[in-house]
Protein backbone atom coordinates (compact mmCIF):
# COMPACT_ATOMS: atom_id res chain seq x y z
CA UNK A 1 0.00 0.00 0.00
CA UNK A 2 1.86 3.06 -1.00
CA UNK A 3 2.02 6.03 2.13
CA UNK A 4 2.72 3.61 4.42
CA UNK A 5 6.30 4.41 5.00
CA UNK A 6 6.76 7.58 6.87
CA UNK A 7 9.08 9.36 8.51
CA UNK A 8 9.15 10.55 11.79
CA UNK A 9 10.69 12.63 14.83
CA UNK A 10 11.58 10.40 17.97
CA UNK A 11 9.93 12.89 19.92
CA UNK A 12 7.17 11.41 17.97
CA UNK A 13 7.25 8.26 19.26
CA UNK A 14 3.82 7.19 21.21
CA UNK A 15 4.42 3.51 21.90
CA UNK A 16 7.56 1.48 22.71
CA UNK A 17 7.72 -2.23 22.29
CA UNK A 18 6.61 -4.25 25.10
CA UNK A 19 3.48 -6.70 25.61
CA UNK A 20 0.19 -4.91 26.13
CA UNK A 21 -2.12 -7.18 28.55
CA UNK A 22 -5.01 -5.08 30.45
CA UNK A 23 -5.99 -1.80 29.53
CA UNK A 24 -3.16 0.97 29.22
CA UNK A 25 -1.70 4.51 27.99
CA UNK A 26 1.32 3.75 25.66
CA UNK A 27 4.69 3.80 27.41
CA UNK A 28 8.19 4.76 26.14
CA UNK A 29 10.88 3.40 28.56
CA UNK A 30 8.05 2.83 30.83
CA UNK A 31 6.63 6.16 31.20
CA UNK A 32 3.23 7.07 29.75
CA UNK A 33 4.13 8.72 26.94
CA UNK A 34 2.40 12.26 26.17
CA UNK A 35 2.68 14.48 23.41
CA UNK A 36 2.22 18.10 23.20
CA UNK A 37 0.73 19.01 19.54
CA UNK A 38 0.86 23.20 20.27
CA UNK A 39 -2.21 25.66 20.15
CA UNK A 40 -3.00 25.08 16.65
CA UNK A 41 -4.82 22.18 14.68
CA UNK A 42 -2.25 19.08 14.33
CA UNK A 43 -2.70 16.30 11.65
CA UNK A 44 -1.34 12.96 11.18
CA UNK A 45 -1.29 9.39 11.29
CA UNK A 46 -0.59 7.22 13.72
CA UNK A 47 1.60 4.18 12.56
CA UNK A 48 1.22 0.96 14.62
CA UNK A 49 3.43 -1.69 13.85
CA UNK A 50 1.73 -4.89 15.40
CA UNK A 51 4.50 -7.94 15.85
CA UNK A 52 2.34 -10.23 17.78
CA UNK A 53 -1.47 -10.46 18.83
CA UNK A 54 -2.74 -13.23 20.53
CA UNK A 55 -6.50 -14.45 19.18
CA UNK A 56 -6.71 -18.11 20.63
CA UNK A 57 -10.07 -17.73 22.85
CA UNK A 58 -11.45 -16.15 20.16
CA UNK A 59 -13.10 -13.28 21.71
CA UNK A 60 -9.66 -10.71 22.00
CA UNK A 61 -10.10 -7.58 21.51
CA UNK A 62 -7.41 -4.82 21.47
CA UNK A 63 -8.70 -1.23 20.83
CA UNK A 64 -6.10 0.99 20.19
CA UNK A 65 -7.07 4.86 20.37
CA UNK A 66 -5.65 8.17 19.64
CA UNK A 67 -7.10 10.15 22.63
CA UNK A 68 -6.83 14.59 23.12
CA UNK A 69 -6.89 16.57 26.30
CA UNK A 70 -6.47 20.34 27.52
CA UNK A 71 -4.79 18.32 30.62
CA UNK A 72 -1.06 17.97 30.11
CA UNK A 73 -1.67 14.50 32.21
CA UNK A 74 -4.77 13.34 31.08
CA UNK A 75 -6.02 13.89 34.39
CA UNK A 76 -9.40 15.11 32.90
CA UNK A 77 -11.01 16.63 29.89
CA UNK A 78 -10.21 13.29 27.41
CA UNK A 79 -11.81 13.14 24.09
CA UNK A 80 -11.35 9.66 22.04
CA UNK A 81 -10.97 10.89 18.34
CA UNK A 82 -9.87 7.84 16.34
CA UNK A 83 -9.44 4.03 17.05
CA UNK A 84 -8.71 0.88 15.66
CA UNK A 85 -9.77 -2.59 16.77
CA UNK A 86 -7.12 -5.30 16.60
CA UNK A 87 -7.50 -8.92 17.51
CA UNK A 88 -9.94 -12.14 16.54
CA UNK A 89 -12.64 -11.37 14.25
CA UNK A 90 -15.38 -12.04 16.04
CA UNK A 91 -15.62 -9.21 18.48
CA UNK A 92 -14.42 -6.68 15.91
CA UNK A 93 -17.35 -7.52 13.61
CA UNK A 94 -15.61 -8.94 10.79
CA UNK A 95 -14.43 -12.23 9.14
CA UNK A 96 -10.63 -11.63 9.27
CA UNK A 97 -8.64 -11.43 12.30
CA UNK A 98 -6.72 -8.10 12.51
CA UNK A 99 -3.20 -8.64 13.84
CA UNK A 100 -0.07 -8.74 13.18
CA UNK A 101 1.43 -6.47 10.36
CA UNK A 102 1.13 -1.88 10.11
CA UNK A 103 -1.55 -0.12 10.48
CA UNK A 104 -2.08 3.88 9.48
CA UNK A 105 -4.89 5.68 11.51
CA UNK A 106 -4.93 8.90 10.24
CA UNK A 107 -5.44 11.59 13.50
CA UNK A 108 -5.93 15.01 14.52
CA UNK A 109 -6.35 16.67 17.56
CA UNK A 110 -9.12 18.78 16.63
CA UNK A 111 -12.88 17.54 18.71
CA UNK A 112 -15.60 19.85 17.53
CA UNK A 113 -16.37 23.47 15.51
CA UNK A 114 -12.65 24.34 15.47
CA UNK A 115 -11.59 24.04 19.51
CA UNK A 116 -8.74 21.51 19.43
CA UNK A 117 -6.72 19.90 22.57
CA UNK A 118 -3.86 20.38 22.78
CA UNK A 119 -2.19 16.98 24.25
CA UNK A 120 -2.27 13.44 22.37
CA UNK A 121 -1.70 9.98 23.44
CA UNK A 122 -2.11 6.39 22.70
CA UNK A 123 -4.62 4.15 25.04
CA UNK A 124 -5.31 0.49 24.52
CA UNK A 125 -8.29 -1.26 26.16
CA UNK A 126 -8.32 -4.96 26.05
CA UNK A 127 -11.04 -7.12 26.79
CA UNK A 128 -11.21 -10.92 26.18
CA UNK A 129 -9.90 -13.87 27.61
CA UNK A 130 -6.18 -12.57 26.89
CA UNK A 131 -3.47 -14.86 28.00
CA UNK A 132 -0.67 -12.66 26.12
CA UNK A 133 -1.56 -9.86 24.76
CA UNK A 134 -0.99 -7.65 21.73
CA UNK A 135 3.07 -6.58 20.92
CA UNK A 136 3.56 -3.17 19.40
CA UNK A 137 5.19 0.06 18.60
CA UNK A 138 3.44 3.26 17.54
CA UNK A 139 4.40 6.68 16.32
CA UNK A 140 3.07 9.52 14.87
CA UNK A 141 3.66 10.58 11.71
CA UNK A 142 3.14 14.14 10.93
CA UNK A 143 1.21 15.12 8.02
Amino acid sequence: MAGKNKTFDINLLVKDTGLVATSAAGTVSAVAKIIDMGLGEFNGDLIIDVSACEVASGDEIYTVAFQVSSSSSFASDIFQLASLPLGDAVPIMGDVDMAVGRWVLPINNMIQDGVTKRYGRVYTTVAGTVATGINFTAYIAKR
